[in-house]
């Protein structure tokens, strides 16, 4: 199992994030370190999009999207993501 040293909670994957990392080729290893180490932008009620830009990859940015309480569940990975105002 994952674990965030940013929150200090592990990481659940759903299903559907599962699924998106195997489709756009996102390890394990690449997601925790956008969680711990990207850009955090608070969705509202909980949920979170955490984001960074990979210099290795042509698909930025690169988006986890989150919901945190007492574990960091990721509901879905994207790509070509851009933050909204």
């Amino acid at each position: 199992m994952m674990h965030s040293a940013r929150f200090h909670l592990p990481v659940v994957l759903t299903e559907h994030a599962i699924l998106r990392m195997q489709e756009r080729g996102i390890p394990e290893a690449l997601v925790l370190d956008i969680i711990d180490t990207g850009m955090q932008k608070d969705a509202g009620n909980g949920h979170y999009w955490l984001y960074k830009h990979i210099d290795t990859r042509d698909d930025n940015l690169l988006c986890v999207a989150a919901v945190i309480d007492n574990v960091v569940v990721i509901k879905t990975i994207m790509h070509h993501w851009e933050p909204t105002p």
